[in-house]
């Protein structure tokens, strides 16, 4: 039992004192942390990436509806929600939630849906679904005082973002972002 004792301590003096035994064994024992590490950091600017399209897709569709003059199309605004899917590229903008709504703000304060579109990209089980006419609508207070007595334009996107590799983050994450924009022309913009 004592030789058999001395003998691991003796191949065990061995080991630590080879250079290449004790790099590998290092290498080892980091080789795990610094994939998770690089795993991590690709998938959080994977996310961080899909966030900021989500956010140019809003951007984008509100900016567009807003520039219109008085009224639009069923088709111009199909169009202009083709055109904002096309920002995911080059991800697939299968799934991709997407709603136009047009919000009368009263001289109190008080808001009502005009009208509301919503679409929805390439997903036949994922469906956006529009705001209801004449219910009220949450804005934001700075953007209510802002449109008193006008309308604003509020353009949401909404995705569901599936991570890369499922190590770090191992469920999707609902991305969802909301834009405000006031009418160019200053009158409200009639769908029809």
């Amino acid at each position: 039992m004592i030789v058999a004792w001395t003998k691991t301590k003796q191949l065990l003096a061995r080991f630590a004192a080879e250079p290449a035994g004790v790099a590998a064994v290092e290498f080892a024992l980091v080789v795990p942390i610094m994939l998770v590490v690089y795993l991590g950091t690709t998938e959080a600017s994977a996310l961080i990436t899909m966030d900021r399209k989500v956010q140019s897709v809003a951007g984008a569709l509100g900016d567009l509806v807003a520039r219109e003059n008085a009224t639009i199309s069923g088709a111009t605004l199909q169009d202009y929600f083709q055109a904002s899917s096309g920002i995911m590229s080059p991800y697939m903008p299968t799934g991709l939630k997407q709603i136009v709504t047009s919000v009368q703000v009263m001289a109190d304060g008080t808001t009502s849906v005009a009208w509301s579109r919503p679409y929805t990209t390439g997903d036949a089980d994922v469906v956006a679904t529009g705001h209801e006419v004449g219910k009220p609508y949450a804005l934001p207070a700075d953007m209510t005082d802002i449109a008193k007595g006008s309308y604003v334009i509020v353009s949401e996107a909404s995705y569901s973002y599936k991570p890369l590799f499922g190590l770090v983050f191992d469920q999707a994450i609902d991305l969802y972002r909301e834009s405000f924009y006031m009418p160019r022309f200053g009158e409200p913009i009639a769908l029809n």
